[in-house]
């Protein structure tokens, strides 16, 4: 069987040159005659693989020097409780911004660590917009504001950074790093499960200022410290090894392949517009979310009809086109085109979904 066009919103597509590459060296590293997968992490070969991978990752992302690069473990969701225990030490206040479900829950464990607030929601309206923000809407003695950048569950995301005055902005970034330049000064932290566009799971990078390290409540397990893996370069215990190993093709593909973020943007907003102005212009499918707030990486979209959407979702399996069912909480359909979806595939979705139409006028 040939390769399918994996819309799936994570565990998602990787670059199929990255595939090679991990595949031609699965049984032999670069002459050291064992696997990534099976190498010691304390071994100088993993040594340099994992000083590699955060050395790429600074050049990709541009991070400057007074952040720390961590490679953990536990996913984006452990982030929900190491968030508080490690920044909500000042005056135990924190400010939440929910625009999605993963947002929700960061917010209510934040809320068992201290007073956290929901500043602004959009769940009104089943979060298919972006609420207006502006800073005199956060508590300024808060310990730091908390976004979800990119919604995938709901197709919305910020085109712009939120200005939170001298307060710290956090954001997870799980679906949209790497898919566009971000200037990482204007956070005091980053955090991102992999699964998304950076590798396989398993993986979860927290990008953290300097200044926000060393205060953990002193509740925090140790494992959950940023100040501990900080301090151990991510070896404080035995790191996800090989997704380390995969993130680190994945950035030697951006950089050398693509070109680096500018153009990786540049090729997002192309795949997104394909599959945007389709569904702008038909008399069957249509977008859930409003132009202003649509994400690059996630589109879901609807027929008005769950026996049409299921017909659609049933026939673009058979075509090619799998991971196409939307959320439970939102139904009908979703795309999502992360970086290693080729342009290619979304205009076969497009003339797909054309065909359909003709079918199902």
């Amino acid at each position: 069987m040939g390769r399918v066009y994996n819309f799936s919103a994570g565990p998602s597509v990787l670059p199929e040159s990255v595939l090679k590459i991990a595949a031609e060296e699965m049984m032999d590293y670069r002459g050291c005659g064992q696997s990534v997968m099976e190498m010691s992490h304390r071994s100088k070969v993993y040594d340099d693989i994992i000083k590699e991978a955060e050395s790429l990752l600074r050049e990709v992302m541009n991070i400057p020097d007074n952040y720390k690069v961590l490679f953990l473990q536990g996913g984006a969701s452990s982030q929900f409780a190491m968030v508080p225990m490690n920044l909500m030490n000042r005056n135990k206040k924190a400010d939440y911004v929910v625009t999605g479900q993963w947002a929700k829950k960061a917010y209510k464990e934040a809320a068992r660590y201290g007073a956290a607030r929901v500043v602004a929601s959009s769940e009104d309206k089943t979060f298919n917009y972006i609420p207006k923000l502006d800073v005199s809407m956060f508590d300024p003695d808060a310990d730091y504001v908390h976004i979800c950048m990119n919604n995938t569950i709901y197709g919305t995301a910020y085109h712009e950074i939120p200005d939170t005055g001298n307060v710290p902005l956090v954001a997870d970034i799980s679906s949209c790093a790497l898919s566009e330049p971000l200037d990482v000064s204007r956070f005091g932290l980053l955090y991102a499960g992999a699964q998304k566009n950076m590798g396989p799971a398993g993986l979860t990078v927290v990008i953290v200022r300097d200044d926000l390290l060393g205060n953990a409540m002193d509740l925090t397990p140790t494992m959950f410290n940023y100040q501990i893996h900080a301090d151990n370069g991510s070896m404080f215990n035995t790191p996800p090894c090989y997704s380390i190993y995969m993130m680190k093709l994945v950035l030697e593909w951006i950089k050398n392949d693509i070109g680096g973020l500018e153009k990786m943007a540049k090729a997002n907003r192309h795949k997104a517009k394909v599959l945007y102005d389709f569904l702008n212009d038909s008399n069957l499918f249509n977008p859930t979310v409003a132009k202003e707030y649509q994400s690059l990486m996630n589109a879901p979209f609807v027929t008005g009809n769950k026996d049409l959407d299921a017909k659609f979702i049933k026939e673009a399996e058979a075509a090619g086109f799998v991971n196409l069912k939307g959320h439970r909480s939102v139904g009908g359909m979703r795309a999502s085109m992360y970086n290693a979806m080729p342009i290619e595939g979304l205009i076969e979705l497009v003339w797909f979904m054309c065909q359909f139409e003709e079918r199902n006028a």
